[in-house]
């Protein structure tokens, strides 16, 4: 029966299996498989593992910040834990809090809600800007004019 299907490993799991969707191609240099709506699957794939799955286990964890685009560091950032131990729960060396788990679902599934563009968007720029993040900049305040209590960030 494993013939007819698909087992899906380039994703990261070990456990997806496809039964329809693909196409099987040989040619003189070897055999190839394409996937129709990849973008679709790992949606599908995501919304399963942060609905249904009863505990993520390393690599589902890793499957669903690679979906938000989310560095280990910038999640890290996000969950205030140390990178490392993003690392230690992807690698399954240490088992992530049920509260990080928690919300780490529950930010998969806003990202991927048409409805919720405003947070997708902010994960994105997350994700984007993380490079440029420098944790030892001063912060520069600035009192608006006129006012003596409405502070801000200075640009």
């Amino acid at each position: 029966m494993h013939g007819k299907r698909y087992h899906y490993v380039e994703c990261g799991l070990n456990d997806v299996y496809l039964r329809n969707g693909f196409k099987r191609s040989r040619s003189p240099r070897g055999s190839s498989v394409s996937i129709s709506n990849i973008d679709g699957l790992h949606r599908v794939i995501g919304e399963h593992l942060s609905r249904h799955k009863k505990e993520l286990n390393g690599k589902e964890l890793c499957f669903l910040r690679r979906e938000m685009l989310l560095s280990q560091a910038t999640l890290a950032h996000l969950l205030d834990v140390s990178e490392q131990t993003i690392h230690r729960w992807e690698a399954d060396k240490t088992t992530c809090p049920k509260a990080a788990e928690v919300l780490i679902r529950h930010l998969y599934l806003e990202h991927g809600e048409a409805a919720k563009d405003s947070l997708r968007d902010s994960l994105t720029r997350i994700a984007d800007l993380e490079d440029e993040i420098d944790h030892n900049q001063e912060m520069i305040f600035a009192l608006s004019s006129g006012s003596r209590s409405d502070w801000s960030l200075a640009a």
